[in-house]
């Protein structure tokens, strides 16, 4: 298969900035209806979540937002390989871009060992079981529904040969957990032509104790992962960065805080860096963070 004819439509549709909401997962649908209302009202391009095993399941969950909204794109940040099978898989997201042409993203993660091993699976080497999921994807199409309007397929990737992948395999990469230094290396990897979309943390606050306190809460678990914690290495951090919740250093770099103008700079500086698409995570529950979008749309979605 070939992939890089649907990156520029995409790229039309998303505009300069979305949202990525981890505080969907708990969230009583009803909310997460209201809220992805609102985040379409504001003007956002596009609202993506995350998949855990045996949580709420990623198209069942984007097929809830794309039915409570009119236009906003939505995006499986990401869909789990190792929750269904390759052609499920395909045919999921099929069947999501057939019955909302243009408004739906399918970002394919190959997760976490720790998290794989709890579900019973025995996690494998990253690469080689990507390489053949995508395998069993492409196989698969002929069976899926038809769709108009071609569903953008990204890869998260992080490091090298994983984003080597998606330019040769996808219409491009989310990274998640990176730091504005990664984005150029991403978009060299990628080439000018295929869809870079980071997630960035954010919390709208001045007081440089809260903010980092918040998110040193968020960073945690991350932290413990090896895949986000080789790529952090890669990119200079060191041990004492990483240990003990991270160092100021690292927190202020995974985590934008600020005021809206502060937040404002650090999605300029991934755009500038040949991101196509910045996602903003604001932490907090749910209501925290459609007030933090709510204030931070005027600097954040200048075109």
């Amino acid at each position: 298969m070939t992939y890089g004819d649907v990156a520029g439509p995409a790229r039309d549709r998303l505009g300069p900035v979305g949202v990525w909401l981890g505080v969907l997962r708990p969230a009583p649908v009803d909310q997460e209806r209201a809220a992805a209302r609102r985040i379409e009202e504001l003007g956002y391009g596009s609202i993506w979540t995350g998949e855990g095993i045996g949580g709420k399941e990623a198209f069942a969950h984007q097929a809830i937002l794309l039915a409570a909204t009119d236009r906003i794109v939505t995006g499986t940040g990401i869909a789990n390989v190792w929750a269904r099978h390759p052609a499920a898989m395909q045919g999921g997201a099929a069947t999501l871009g057939a019955g909302y042409p243009g408004r739906f993203i399918l970002g394919v993660g190959i997760s976490h060992a720790p998290m794989v091993d709890r579900s019973g699976q025995a996690y494998e080497k990253p690469l080689a079981h990507m390489t053949r999921y995508l395998d069993g994807m492409d196989a698969a199409v002929a069976d899926a529904p038809a769709t108009d309007v071609p569903v953008p397929r990204l890869l998260a990737a992080l490091r090298p040969r994983m984003l080597e992948l998606a330019r040769d395999r996808a219409d491009g990469a989310h990274p998640y957990f990176v730091p504005a230094s990664h984005t150029p290396l991403a978009r060299e990897a990628l080439g000018p032509g295929k869809l870079l979309i980071p997630e960035q943390a954010v919390v709208l606050s001045t007081d440089p104790d809260q903010a980092r306190r918040i998110a040193r809460g968020h960073m945690q678990v991350y932290l413990q992962l090896p895949n986000y914690v080789n790529n952090l290495k890669r990119l200079g951090y060191t041990d004492e960065d990483i240990s003990a919740g991270g160092s100021d250093r690292l927190v202020d770099a995974i985590v934008a805080w600020g005021d809206e103008a502060a937040i404002a700079a650090r999605v300029r500086e991934h755009r500038d860096a040949g991101a196509d698409h910045v996602l903003l995570q604001p932490l907090g529950d749910l209501a925290a963070a459609v007030r933090q979008l709510e204030e931070l749309a005027p600097a954040v979605l200048e075109r």
